[in-house]
Parts: structure tokens; C-alpha cells; sequence
């Protein structure tokens, strides 16, 4: 039965000359960009769908939330990707990226829950801070005599007598990726808006400042690899990193996470949304692909299969936190209906 449905989806690619270029008639192999912090999880996805069918096992590559959606957006063909990871939410502006290129219809899944953690060696003295005072130890004004100025902090006793009196040192992400967002929306601005002169921003001024990681060498962008920072982590005692809790997990032996707003980062707490940084997790798939690209369709089956987002499904066992029986019955529905995200759903 497989080997006819492959025979279908050739049947279906020599159909789609018109609509396709050369480039993307050669391609029988699904191409999937994006996030950093998905990565981990649709390589274990892909691996399995490549051993379990006769399809070719996926393309994957770790271009961060921000660069997956614009290389996807780019256009119809194959010589586009097919789908995108994403450590947070498609913007309004992507949308509209993709629809300005033809990319007119996706469907959107959200696959499980993560959070954000400030990590460092189990030797390192453990961080118990505030959202406030990770934003005054990062972010890139500060407000000082109620005015916002370039931030003067250099050692984190700097921020607060309580905190260790070492020098700021932060390695992260860089823009291009989801989980820097995250943590500037949900760190950085939170920690913001708990400062008194936040409130006289506005919106504009609100963004540029609160959303703003200082750089002037106290926050380290790491590129596109979060393994990057676990092993500067582990060699540097002196060294704090930024990255998606499943990453914590794997290293628990030789991490630790700090305390954010009196909340240790667990399973339990960001599936409940108890902890302060908890986010979703998505991957988007480009309609115009399927039946041209073989096997785009049971690729997805297998993600939001039972076998690996189920209670004891194979992604929970390497650091998933996995949706709820409910949402995930929701996404094996969704698999099959394949609605097209509309903006109104993003707004």
C-alpha cells in the first residue's frame, strides 16, 4: 500500500510541471526549516517516519523560528521548503509575507509546550532572580534617575546586593530565532513592565526599550545551536545561557536552571503555565506541497500520532512536554481536516 502511494504521489508530481519549476520536480525528499528548539523533537519525528515507511526520511535544518518563516514563505515549488518549525507563533507580518508570495494556504499545529531557562554548570553559583532584575541586568536601557539610559550593570550584584557579584555574562540565541523572541516577550518585557517607568512608554518606546538585549558584550548571541551553549555552560562556571528547558533536561546531570519569579522550571509548571517563561511550540505545513512532495501527509501523522505526542509517546521520553489527550485528539482532527491558517487567528 505504500509503495502505491508513492506510485500516486509520482503520478501527481509529473501533474504539477505547470504549477512547479524544474528545480522542484527533482525533489522527492520533505524539507523542513526552523526552529532551534523544535529541531530536536522533528529529528526524532523524521528518523522514525524514514525507518517506518518507504518515504525518504526528512531534510532538517536549524535556521531559527525567524529565518525557517521567511526561507518558507518564499514561495510555491519545491525549491522552497515544505514545512517550518517554530518556537513561537507565526506573526501578522509573516502572513502576510507568505500570502504576498502565493503562499496562500498553510495549516498550523501546535505541537506541545516549552519553556525558557536561564541555565549554568552545576558548579556555577545558581541564579533565584526576579523578572525584573533579568531585565536590569539585560536589557539594553535601564532607567536611572527616571530617565532610560544605556545599562550602567555590570556584575549581577550590580542589579541587586542579593545576586552574585560576578560580571554579566549571557550567552543566547540571536534574533533570527524563536526562542529570543519568547524571551524577549516573555522575560525581558515582563520584567519591564514591572518597573514604575515603564508605564509612561509608549507603544513604540515600549518595544525598542523592553524588548532590547544590551550589546555591549554582556549578552553573547550563539548562533543557531543551543548545544553551543550547554558546552560553553559546562566549561564556564562564570557563564549564564538562555535556551528551551528540553535542552536543560537532556543535560540535567551537568545543568542547572535558575529560579524565576520563585518557580524552578519543570514539566508540570509550564504545561501549566506556572512558570513565568512557559511558551508553545508549532510547526506550519504548506498545503500546495502535499501530493507533490511525497509524503508531507504522513509525516504529520506521525508527529501528532499517539505514538509520539501520546501520554507515553516517544517525544515526551526525549523532553516534549506534550499536549493534553484533548489537544491532541484536536490535532489528529486538524491533520485530517488541514484547515488554512487566516490572519484573524494571529491578530
Amino acid at each position: 500500500m505504500m509503495k502505491l502511494n508513492k506510485a500516486l504521489v509520482t503520478v501527481a508530481l509529473a501533474g504539477s510541471v505547470a504549477a512547479l519549476s524544474a528545480p522542484a520536480m527533482a525533489r522527492d525528499t520533505i524539507s523542513i526549516v526552523g526552529s532551534s528548539t523544535v529541531y530536536p523533537f522533528a529529528t526524532v519525528v523524521a528518523e522514525r517516519f524514514g525507518t517506518k515507511t518507504d518515504f525518504s526520511t526528512p531534510k532538517l535544518e536549524s535556521t531559527g523560528s525567524g529565518g525557517g518563516m521567511k526561507l518558507f514563505c518564499q514561495g510555491i515549488g519545491t525549491q522552497y521548503p515544505d514545512i517550518t518549525n517554530a518556537s513561537r507563533r507565526m506573526k501578522t507580518s509573516e502572513f502576510e509575507l507568505c500570502q504576498s508570495n502565493g503562499v496562500t494556504d498553510i495549516t498550523e499545529f501546535r505541537i506541545g509546550s516549552d519553556g525558557i531557562v536561564i541555565a549554568s554548570s552545576k558548579d556555577a553559583e545558581n541564579l533565584d532572580i526576579t523578572l525584573e532584575q533579568l531585565f536590569l541586568a539585560l536589557g539594553s536601557k535601564v532607567p536611572v534617575d527616571g530617565k532610560w539610559v544605556a545599562n550602567p550593570n555590570k556584575s549581577w550584584s550590580d542589579v541587586d546586593s542579593s545576586l552574585p557579584n560576578k560580571p554579566i555574562r549571557v550567552m543566547g540565541p540571536p534574533p533570527t530565532s524563536g526562542t529570543r523572541d519568547s524571551f524577549n516577550e516573555l522575560a525581558l518585557a515582563a520584567g519591564c513592565d514591572a518597573l514604575p517607568e515603564a508605564k509612561s512608554l509608549s507603544k513604540d518606546e515600549h518595544s525598542a526599550i523592553c524588548e532590547s538585549v544590551r550589546e555591549d558584550g554582556a549578552f553573547i548571541e550563539a548562533g543557531e545551536n543551543d548545544n553551543l551553549i550547554v558546552q560553553k555552560l559546562i566549561g564556564d562556571a562564570a557563564m549564564y545561557g538562555v535556551f528551551g528547558y528540553s535542552f536543560l533536561e537532556e543535560n540535567s546531570d551537568r545543568l542547572q536552571a535558575a529560579t524565576l519569579n520563585g518557580r524552578v522550571p519543570t514539566a508540570e509548571a509550564i504545561a501549566a503555565d506556572e512558570y513565568p517563561v512557559a511558551r508553545s511550540l508549532f510547526f506550519y505545513v504548506k498545503k500546495a506541497h502535499i501530493g507533490v512532495v511525497p509524503g508531507i501527509k504522513d509525516y504529520v501523522d506521525e508527529f501528532i500520532s499517539g505514538a509520539a505526542m501520546g501520554p507515553n509517546g516517544y517525544l515526551k521520553d526525549v523532553g516534549l512536554i506534550v499536549p493534553p489527550r484533548a489537544a491532541l485528539m484536536d490535532l489528529m482532527d486538524k491533520a485530517e481536516a488541514m484547515p488554512n491558517l487566516t490572519l484573524d487567528e494571529l491578530k
